[in-house]
């Protein structure tokens, strides 16, 4: 027993030495580098842009293929440091491996060759690869009470985005659920806090498990930082009013034990606390995430925030000064996403002394550190053994048990269950013969509502009821009353 415990704290002290000195490593590594760059790279680093700036036809586009005018444009001109999402829908696995090295090679080009990043949400299961392992929502994989099945179901997302060449995940959702009218309520592990961070941390470190440079392994992204799912109308990005009180029992907590538990970025509340938007609040941005909390990885925007501290928030008085509260406050990265006038409004800002390059030095390293850190500096590319871990069958299975122990049964009247073989079942209601419905949200598509997009193999209810009962099913789907 003394021998198993002097090796247990021998090989927690290699760990831990080992770790400090990959940290030290990749800090001289990004102060070179850092001190190599340019203003314009420095700022291009920030700089995130959606995929249809980049592809074909723009938005309208398809198939996820690249344009390569653009493409040169992003990467080369304004030297974009990271891309994120899919077109109008999920991609095959092979495709985003095409995307990916296209992307790469293009960044390969550039003075410094700095690899591009890039992000996907997974919300549960490889949301944007086509034939993807889809997990229950949290709220469903919370009514599990099994962080076992929720580290499972992060480490085989983890697989099949590693395998689509992506090694950013905006996953996991850590918002508390306590306004049932919040429009993406699925998305939380519920109201409990104890729940929601114990299945938030698990979540993180399935998804880290095995060191970022692994190819089983991806970045996680803790969101939306802070109060998102207490808006006080239910509509998704609209104000909430928080006592701090209320705030720190509800709705820190989870994002404090995710901190600790490792979690290497974080997405901002798209909304407002309290009259003052989360995206230009200092105090919770640097005060209370930075200094407090003792974050030290890169804080991401959400989808356009930036600007629209001017145009919906009305607390800049133009879009400059909008991109320097921002970045003042602590954003590191602006997912602007589809043009690049931060690119352009930023450099006026520090040209005019309104943002230092401190800070934007400290943002950049942060960013450069991620990238070290996922290996991009070694091998942008998708790495060769990787697409062995897509859509295995026990991850199937996996799924299946997950379903099932997420199910509650309120009362099996009479026996009801199981279904009888001998007697006719009505199956009703707007969902018996849709396939969507079962998957919601972040399901191939961004609403999951593209029915074409699922497996060949996805039944309806109707159809799955009707091979538990030898046919004697009458599927009638209620369009309204």
């Amino acid at each position: 027993m003394l021998f198993k415990r002097l090796t247990a704290v021998l090989c927690l002290f290699f760990c831990l030495s080992n770790l400090h000195a990959q940290t030290a490593d990749i800090k001289a590594k990004v102060d070179k580098l850092l001190g190599q760059m340019t203003l314009d790279e420095k700022i291009g680093q920030m700089t995130q842009v959606t995929l249809s700036v980049v592809a074909q036809g723009g938005w309208s586009n398809q198939d996820g293929s690249l344009d390569s005018v653009a493409l040169k444009k992003a990467v080369l001109d304004y030297k974009v440091g990271s891309i994120l999402n899919t077109t109008a829908h999920a991609l095959s696995v092979e495709k985003w491996r095409a995307v990916q090295t296209e992307i790469q090679d293009e960044a390969k080009k550039s003075r410094l060759k700095i690899p591009v990043i890039y992000g996907l949400d997974g919300m549960h299961g490889q949301t944007y690869t086509l034939n993807s392992t889809l997990f229950p929502q949290n709220i469903a994989m919370a009514a599990t009470r099994n962080p076992e099945l929720v580290a499972q179901a992060a480490h085989i997302t983890a697989n099949e985005m590693r395998a689509s060449g992506v090694r950013w995940e905006f996953a996991p959702v850590l918002d508390c659920g306590r306004q049932p009218l919040w429009s993406r309520f699925p998305e939380t592990y519920g109201e409990d806090v104890y729940i929601g961070k114990t299945m938030g941390v698990t979540a993180i470190q399935a998804y880290q498990a095995d060191g970022l440079t692994n190819p089983t392994a991806v970045a996680a992204c803790m969101k939306h930082y802070l109060g998102y799912s207490a808006a006080r109308t239910g509509k998704d990005r609209s104000p909430s009013y928080i006592p701090e009180i209320e705030l720190r029992e509800y709705y820190l907590p989870q994002f404090h034990d995710a901190i600790q538990a490792g979690a290497a970025t974080i997405m901002i509340n798209s909304g407002e606390i309290n009259g003052v938007p989360v995206h230009a609040s200092k105090y919770l941005l640097t005060d209370v995430l930075r200094t407090e909390m003792g974050f030290q990885g890169v804080v991401v925007t959400d989808w356009e925030d930036i600007i629209r501290l001017h145009t919906r928030h009305l607390v800049a008085s133009s879009p400059r000064a909008a991109v320097a509260m921002a970045i003042n406050a602590g954003i590191d990265m602006s997912m602007v996403p589809g043009d690049y006038s931060f690119f352009d409004l930023l450099k006026e800002a520090v040209q005019k002394n309104e943002v230092s390059i401190e800070r934007i030095n400290e943002a950049v390293a942060r960013i450069l550190t991620l990238k070290y850190r996922l290996g991009l500096f070694d091998n942008p590319y998708p790495e060769q053994g990787s697409l062995s871990n897509f859509g295995k069958p026990a991850y199937q299975q996996a799924a299946l048990v997950a379903a099932q122990e997420a199910m509650t049964l309120l009362k099996n009247q009479n026996n009801i269950l199981p279904l009888s073989k001998d007697k006719k079942v009505l199956v009703a209601g707007p969902s018996a013969a849709s396939i969507a419905p079962l998957n919601g949200c972040w399901s191939y598509t961004w609403q999951g509502n593209q029915e074409q997009w699922y497996p060949a193999d996805s039944k309806t209810i109707g159809e799955t009821i009707a091979e538990k009962t030898g046919g004697q099913v009458n599927p009638h789907q209620c369009k309204g009353f």
